[in-house]
């Protein structure tokens, strides 16, 4: 009897996460992972700040390449692999060999599912032209960095105000381009609340980047294969290049061919401990459902947190242990512009549409002692459960040292604790780091007024 296989599609965060873990829990496990692209294991969330020109080199943002795995960790990762079907009854994939063009089969005795997510790209008129970006890989972000590099392109929409679309409107803005951004919604940001997300556009009008809120993508006007303007239901906007910001949805077409059970916006159902609705094939990251601890109710968060955790969970789990991924609260942070923005929990829009009744304070603080060098603007909103006063949500919008503090409360909301409890915290404090009343806390006793 040979040594049990495992076989990993996806060689990015989840993947390979997996893939480690089961290799230091079993040192004689036969790994396979292939991997479509050709990079494995790097940072997406750098791209914005390689293609702005912050980071110089693409390396940089990988952490392990193929070589590494090979060499160091024994696991055969295979770039420029497709896996093109799963076939669960004989325990085998089919794979393609992408610059060769041959296929062959690998079989598996264990199998997991990393595809991670695609970024969203609307069957609009002239959505297949030249020039037009979505955002999600290693390579896509070095093909948008070479475009700006060897194009030099004047004019650029945006299409999106999620964190995407308001990096990238960011990064190239610094690389000199007259940046528009089209948002269906009242104001970017639809992960926080409209008063918080005010803040966000009013940082995006200072730095140069035009508006249009309120405006739905409806096509893209075309010259010679490349895209030359953004209509949308008000207007037509010129432009040499465009970035789509719709948000990503879950790479779940090998697993839903294969017959696995999908849940909301297809991603993959599993469990706890990562395994789907089929015995010996397991997913992890950005394409499969997380539970929401406060929702009660599975979700679908791309997050590369999220995708670290569950892969190690996997691979825990591949490996003959026992572990479990308890679920996530929502919480995400950024930076665009000069505000560090974050949220986590639920929106008033998420108590609302639950009939949860609760009280909300919206409270503008310092970042440090006022009288300290660098003390800058923070402001935080907090809302709380009317009867008990349990923590429900929270968004922190600020200058530097800002968004960090969503850490307490993520944890203050994940614990249970009530608006009292977060009050009575013995949180830290000098001069360079916060005011003596942390904002949090001071959001905090804003509730407790209202209670």
């Amino acid at each position: 009897m040979g040594k049990e296989r495992l076989v990993v599609i996806g060689g990015d965060a989840a993947g390979m996460s997996a893939a480690s873990k089961v290799r230091r829990e079993d040192p004689e496990r036969e790994i396979i992972v292939f991997e479509r692209g050709p990079h494995t294991s790097y940072s997406a969330c750098g791209l914005p700040y390689y293609i702005a020109g912050m980071i110089k080199n693409s390396e940089d943002l990988v952490a392990r390449t193929p070589e590494k795995f090979k060499e160091k960790y024994n696991i055969d990762a295979r770039v420029g692999h497709e896996v093109l079907r799963i076939d669960q009854d004989a325990r085998r994939v089919r794979v393609l060999e992408r610059e060769s063009g041959r296929e062959f089969d690998e079989a598996y005795d264990q199998l997991l599912i990393a595809t991670g997510g695609v970024p969203i790209c609307p069957d609009l008129p002239g959505s297949g032209a030249q020039a037009i970006f979505g955002l999600s890989t290693l390579q896509s972000g070095i093909r948008v960095r070479q475009f700006v590099d060897q194009e030099s392109p004047r004019r650029a929409v945006v299409v999106g105000g999620g964190y995407i679309g308001l990096e990238m409107a960011e990064a190239l803005v610094r690389r000199g381009l007259e940046v528009s951004l089209v948002e269906r919604a009242e104001q970017v940001m639809a992960t926080l609340d409209p008063d918080m997300g005010a803040l966000v556009s009013d940082a995006l009008r200072e730095v140069g980047v035009t508006l249009y809120l309120e405006e739905s993508l409806t096509g893209f006007e075309v010259e010679d294969e490349r895209v030359k303007a953004v209509v949308t239901d008000k207007r037509t906007l010129p432009a040499d290049m465009v970035i789509l910001g719709l948000g990503v949805q879950p790479n779940s077409t090998l697993a839903e061919k294969a017959g696995l059970e999908l849940g909301g916006k297809k991603a993959i159902q599993v469990d706890s401990r990562m395994r789907t609705s089929r015995e010996g094939i397991w997913a992890a990251g950005d394409c499969v459902e997380s539970y929401h601890l406060l929702m009660q109710r599975p979700v679908h968060i791309a997050l590369g947190t999220v995708a670290n955790k569950q892969g190690t969970v996997a691979g825990v789990n591949l490996a003959g242990g026992d572990a479990t991924f308890p679920g996530v609260v929502g919480t995400a942070v950024s930076k665009i512009c000069k505000y560090e923005v974050a949220r986590t929990g639920l929106r008033e829009a998420d108590l609302k549409e639950m009939n949860l009744p609760y009280v909300e304070a919206v409270i503008k603080s310092r970042t440090r002692a006022g009288y300290y060098p660098g003390s800058g603007q923070i402001t935080v909103k907090l809302m709380a459960h009317k009867d008990d006063g349990r923590l429900l949500g929270g968004q922190i919008v600020g200058l530097e040292g800002a968004a960090k503090r969503i850490d307490v409360l993520a944890t203050a909301i994940t614990a249970g604790l009530t608006a009292q409890q977060l009050v009575d915290l013995d949180l830290s404090y000098a001069p360079p780091f916060s005011p003596v009343w942390d904002p949090v806390q001071t959001a905090a006793r804003q509730i407790l007024n209202k209670l």
